[in-house]
């Protein structure tokens, strides 16, 4: 199959991270043509004026829609591309110069319908975003499903960094209305069209996650109260390590009352996992304070995640509404 790349990107207020891609793409060592196509979803922020600036070097097209979310964005996109196989990225990333490289030598080496590609952390992040990025990546924390070659169960892309052919993108009907889980939504119905996916372990992206502790606990909480509303659409799809960051902290709460009445054993157990945690995060990223902020990042995930999954699977299961009705903010509406 010859492959020519459609960058797809939506962006809702955020011009400068526009011109970071973009500066990005327009330093790649990939020899052949390629297009990007910027979706501004309703922003108030305008990224024409960053885009007009990159026009004589990168083929490249502009389009403003009213608001509707990031996967609504992503489909207007590809339907608007010229492309026969489609590239998804995050306005917050930033490319390695070899990244359409890579993903053009993994596509001849062995041919797939959809690809998702890990995420890193720049030596220019801040402590905070590369102790963030390390629990959202590391085998440790997340099982490896974001991108980790040793990854439990079946590789799920993210839409961050995400490659999907024309044909699946046709066959699957493109991304849905929930958000966050609009990826891992789409990838079950990709499987369910007969198409595999892939990781594809070079082609990582910079993912510059502009987001404070506050944030990033309310978007884990999402990814908590997404995740039982996916196995329930899908069912075959859920397992057990889903309970974990739930049990995790459950059992943390345990065993600190267990310790104040002299049992130390459970929490000595949590406290070699933190260790292993803290000198796996300090190799990785060479720096102590990271190290620390890992170990807060991970609370954060877990606690975050853990109540957001324990609520939305009681009130799954027993609450006769629609997850639509349950949870409207997890829901764009339709068009």
């Amino acid at each position: 199959m010859n492959t020519f790349f459609s960058i797809v990107v939506p962006v809702y207020n955020r011009p400068e991270e526009v011109r970071e891609l973009l500066e990005s793409l327009q330093k790649q060592d990939f020899s052949k043509d390629f297009e990007v196509v910027i979706v501004e979803d309703g922003s108030s922020e305008s990224s024409e004026d960053i885009v007009k600036l990159f026009q004589d070097n990168l083929q490249i097209s502009y389009y403003y829609k009213e608001n509707s979310g990031p996967g609504d964005s992503r489909n207007f996109g590809m339907q608007k591309a010229k492309g026969n196989y489609f590239i998804i990225l995050d306005s917050d990333c930033i490319l390695p110069k070899q990244y359409l490289s890579e993903v053009d030598k993994e596509l001849k080496k062995e041919f797939v319908h959809c690809f998702g590609g890990p995420d890193a952390a720049d030596a220019s992040f801040t402590n905070v975003q590369k102790a963030i990025n390390y629990v959202m990546t590391s085998f440790l924390t997340t099982g490896g499903i974001r991108g980790g070659e040793k990854a439990v169960g079946k590789f799920q892309p993210r839409s961050f960094n995400m490659g999907i052919s024309k044909d699946a993108f046709e066959r699957a009907g493109g991304f849905g209305r929930i958000h966050p889980g609009e990826d891992p939504d789409l990838t079950f119905r990709i499987w369910k069209a007969g198409f595999n996916t892939r990781l594809f372990p070079k082609a990582f992206v910079y993912h510059k996650r502009r987001i404070d502790w506050n944030k990033f606990y309310i978007q884990v909480n999402k990814f908590g109260m997404v995740r039982p509303i996916l196995n329930k659409w899908h069912p075959g799809t859920a397992k057990p390590t889903y309970w974990f960051p739930t049990l995790f902290m459950l059992g943390l709460f345990v065993a600190i009352i267990l310790a104040i009445i002299g049992l130390w054993l459970p929490l000595l157990l949590y406290a070699f996992y933190f260790s292993i945690l803290f000198l796996d995060a300090l190799i990785k990223n060479k720096n102590a304070k990271v190290a620390v902020l890992a170990i807060y990042a991970t609370l954060t995930q877990f606690t975050g995640y853990g109540i957001g999954f324990f609520k939305s699977t009681m009130l799954l299961n027993f609450n006769n509404k629609e997850a639509e009705e349950l949870f409207p903010k997890l829901f764009f509406k339709k068009k």
